[in-house]
């Protein structure tokens, strides 16, 4: 009897793990989602890159998708034309896997890398660390991103993107709600 009372107990405690890291992930779910809207701000890199030039202004939009289970992010510079086929426009997606927030980012150099969150203390930010990754990586992928929000209308991103020879490239975006 004493087994199974000790069997109990550790299994609730299991449950109650799980049921606190899904409502983690599902908060930083949600909170993501609350950035819905279209944003534009400046955007700089460390080294410098030449595609959109350091301090330029890019816009981001963010869409809740698929009865909420989804959410769309897509970049481009600001005031492109809209033509991906020609122009940078990388799209991630955000999504729960279980008691996981993973993000798929579909880059430009034609591989999907896939990140998993973890949220700050304050829930203000949240991290995603390189999973695993889909398709060739012989132009580099994208390793690693971080959202922080700042209020309702202003949250910045910083991204790292693994170069050849995993040479760090990092872009910083400071953003502001247009939409």
């Amino acid at each position: 009897m004493k087994s199974l009372r000790l069997v109990l107990a550790v299994a609730l405690l299991s449950l109650t793990a799980v049921a606190f890291a899904q409502s983690d992930s599902q908060k930083s779910f949600d909170k993501l989602k609350s950035l819905g809207g279209t944003w534009e701000g400046l955007v700089t890199t460390v080294p410098k890159m030449d595609a959109m030039g350091d301090m330029s202004r890019v816009q981001v939009t963010l869409h809740v998708t698929s009865r909420g289970n989804a959410l769309v992010h897509e970049m481009k510079a600001a005031g492109q034309v809209d033509d991906p086929t020609k122009y940078d426009h990388p799209v991630t997606m955000f999504y729960l896997d279980n008691d996981r927030l993973l993000l798929t980012h579909y880059c430009d150099a034609g591989n999907r890398p896939r990140m998993v969150a973890k949220t700050s203390a304050d829930g203000k930010t949240v991290e995603f660390d390189f999973v695993d990754v889909a398709g060739s990586t012989q132009n580099g992928h994208m390793d690693h991103a971080v959202f922080t929000i700042i209020d309702d209308n202003h949250h910045t991103e910083d991204w790292t993107y693994l170069m050849p020879g995993d040479k760090p490239m990092r872009g910083h975006m400071d953003l502001q709600r247009t939409k």
